[in-house]
């Protein structure tokens, strides 16, 4: 049988868990997924599935091959779009990725927009405060935070932000602001992000330094730092755009600004060539107007 045949039954398989699931999906009969199955099995040498009258399930071999063929078969549907002339119009899944609280903010108005605008396309968001490797999950674009690691991928920098300390005007009041970073208190709040540690760089006079914090609370989301600190708790660091609406409101009063290190550049990334299709480049004109026209992320 054809290779892409034997591929897009598999990983039909693999996506229903069930030989009689994939058979209905793909409109073939339940014998004829066995036996392409079973001829991919030949072909690669590799048990792909284990099988019994109940259950289908992947191996550990199956569930790598199975998502090279998604890209693959992913690739081949584009190449079909652009020289059929499909590509005019954005359709299909565009897979996006955020650190959790830019995402809820600054990409999902911009996603409903953008999906309001091209009924054809459908978005999965992956918000998550770890870098997802766009290549090997499959992902459209993503927005990154802070200086990029070398790679093949295109970056376009949209904005910048930056690192701020912050507390309430309560905390401050019955606590004292500290003038420099010797004087932060024991009352810290730390994320334990990718990006957030108990100790702190803090910049002066051209030169940084690693402050030692003593938290009395970790917490594993921003979010939760933000509220213990709008609660008056202590102090805690964030992004300037995570702090931007309860500074705005007084709820947080910014300190210590004068040892904040340089802002930190927002960047659109995607996978260059022909992988970057007509639906992500339709996004990436959309999100580059939208992030660049934004007045908190012009300057941090």
């Amino acid at each position: 049988m054809d290779r892409v045949h034997l591929m897009t039954v598999f990983v039909a398989v693999v996506d229903t868990h069930s030989l009689a699931a994939a058979a209905r999906k793909l409109a073939l009969s339940p014998p004829a997924v066995t036996r392409a199955v079973t001829e991919l099995e030949t072909l690669l040498g590799v048990r792909l599935l284990t099988r019994t009258t109940r259950v289908v399930r992947v191996t550990d071999a199956g569930a790598r091959y199975a998502e090279d063929c998604r890209r693959i078969l992913s690739d081949l549907a584009e190449a079909d779009e652009s020289v059929s002339g499909m590509h005019a119009t954005p359709r299909g899944k565009l897979m996006l990725t955020a650190p959790v609280m830019f995402g809820a903010l600054y990409v999902t108005p911009i996603v409903t927009e953008y999906l309001q605008r091209y009924p054809e396309v459908k978005a999965e968001c992956w918000f998550l405060d770890r870098v997802v490797n766009i290549v090997d999950e499959g992902i459209d674009l993503a927005v990154r935070i802070g200086k990029l690691a070398d790679s093949s991928l295109q970056a376009i920098q949209v904005g910048q932000v930056r690192r701020v300390i912050c507390a309430a005007p309560s905390y401050l009041a019955q606590h004292g602001t500290p003038a420099t970073p010797d004087e932060l208190a024991r009352h810290c709040i730390v994320a334990s992000t990718a990006a957030s540690t108990s100790e702190w760089r803090l910049h002066a006079n051209g030169e940084s330094r690693l402050v030692k914090v003593q938290p009395r609370m970790m917490t594993t989301t921003n979010e939760s730092a933000l509220a213990a600190a709008v609660g008056g708790f202590g102090l805690t660091r964030l992004m300037s755009y995570q702090a931007a609406a309860a500074v705005a409101e007084g709820r947080l009063k910014i300190v210590l600004s004068e040892f904040e290190g340089p802002p930190l550049p927002i960047h659109l990334v995607h996978r260059e060539g022909r992988h970057a299709s007509q639906k992500a480049r339709a996004f990436l004109d959309l999100a580059m107007d939208r992030l660049r026209a934004h007045p908190l992320l012009k300057s941090g």
